[in-house]
């Protein structure tokens, strides 16, 4: 797979075609709306980018990306509330619901420097604890996307009990400003969407360096034969953790940028179902190529927000059986349509030339 990589063209030319469709033909023919509902889902795509790298090449099926989405996500939000509220402020809802004043665990979060590095260092840290903890006890299969689902669900449960700390159920909303932009200007709406755009063609080359290096080797040996590299002398806790964290990484980076694009951040958009909602589009784009769970994402976004708002109770059963149909019959996701057509090709009998009329009459 990595020598395909390195000397396939088509690799190239999909990320050129993505980057002038995301930061050319977008902005050109959507509305300022629409850009930013294609934000939304191109953070969604930077999920599925690490978990195409943890659970296509790693075999780790990670249940709960929700987790970090959630917390870069939260990090943002605490940082621009308290831009909000300016120097020294306190964020509107804490004098509704809590004692008036600003809990200490917030106040680092005034700091850009600081909420940026939150951002990236908090979720790695935890999936790096989390990481080293499941994997060093050989726990993976069923038992560790259980035990990655059943986190997300606590989360979610965390912070639906922490009205006065952190919004509860209602979440953080009504954010004003990002980082100084006023964020009713549809200039800086756009501005967002480029950053996201961007982030994520980014998030892109650095999966595509990982697959093609030694190390993307390595996790696909430890993905398929675990005990070997064991015996090799290779640690594949170790191999594990370090995609683990990549990924909880991506998932941080899109939720801290879902936030000001969207402009809400609740338990809702972070527990079991959304965590699920990420795998369901990295599976049916396809999970161990590099484009397929970006594209699978958007795809499943874009169905979710257009079929549901016509058919709101059928989507859930659509999207389920959609699923299942993948799995079934299409392990490879969507994106091994193509490598079934070129096999296909490759395997038909060549056919022998025809016999030109003057020499068949002669025999």
């Amino acid at each position: 797979m990595s020598a395909k990589l390195k000397g396939n063209p088509a690799t190239l030319l999909g990320f050129a075609a993505l980057a002038v469709a995301l930061l050319v033909v977008a902005p050109a023919v959507l509305s300022d709306f629409r850009l930013s509902l294609l934000g939304r889902f191109v953070c969604f795509a930077m999920v599925a980018v690490g978990i195409g790298l943890a659970w296509g090449r790693g075999g780790m099926l990670t249940l709960g990306q929700g987790v970090f989405f959630g917390l870069g996500a939260y990090v943002m939000a605490m940082h621009m509330k308290l831009d909000d509220a300016g120097p020294g402020g306190v964020p509107d809802f804490m004098l509704l619901y809590g004692s008036g004043e600003v809990p200490g665990w917030w106040e680092p979060f005034r700091s850009p420097v600081v909420t940026v590095l939150g951002i990236v260092l908090i979720p790695a840290l935890v999936a790096l604890l989390l990481g080293t903890a499941v994997f060093r006890r050989r726990v993976r299969g069923a038992y560790f996307a259980i035990l990655s689902q059943a986190l997300a669900a606590a989360f979610a449960i965390l912070l639906v009990g922490q009205q006065a700390g952190i919004g509860g159920t209602n979440g953080l909303n009504g954010f004003r400003s990002f980082f100084g932009f006023d964020l009713y200007d549809p200039v800086n709406k756009r501005m967002l969407f480029y950053f996201a755009a961007g982030a994520l063609l980014v998030m892109l080359l650095i999966a595509w360096q990982l697959y093609r290096s030694r190390y993307g080797e390595l996790l696909v040996a430890v993905r398929d034969q675990e005990e070997r590299v064991r015996f090799l002398g290779y640690d594949p806790a170790a191999v594990k953790t370090v995609a683990y964290v990549v990924a909880a990484v991506m998932a941080g980076i899109a939720g801290a940028l879902f936030v000001p694009i969207v402009g809400i951040i609740s338990p809702a958009n972070v527990g079991v179902v959304p965590s699920i909602g990420f795998l369901i589009g990295v599976a049916i784009g396809g999970r161990t190529t590099l484009f397929g769970p970006a594209l699978g994402a958007i795809a499943v976004a874009w169905a979710q927000t257009t079929f549901s708002e016509s058919f709101p109770s059928f989507w859930t059963y659509f999207q389920g059986a959609l699923f299942v149909f993948v799995v079934a019959f299409l392990p490879g996701g969507l994106a091994s349509l193509g490598v079934l057509r070129r096999r296909r090709r490759a395997r038909a009998p060549s056919r022998p030339d025809p016999v030109p009329a003057e020499q068949e009459a002669t025999v």
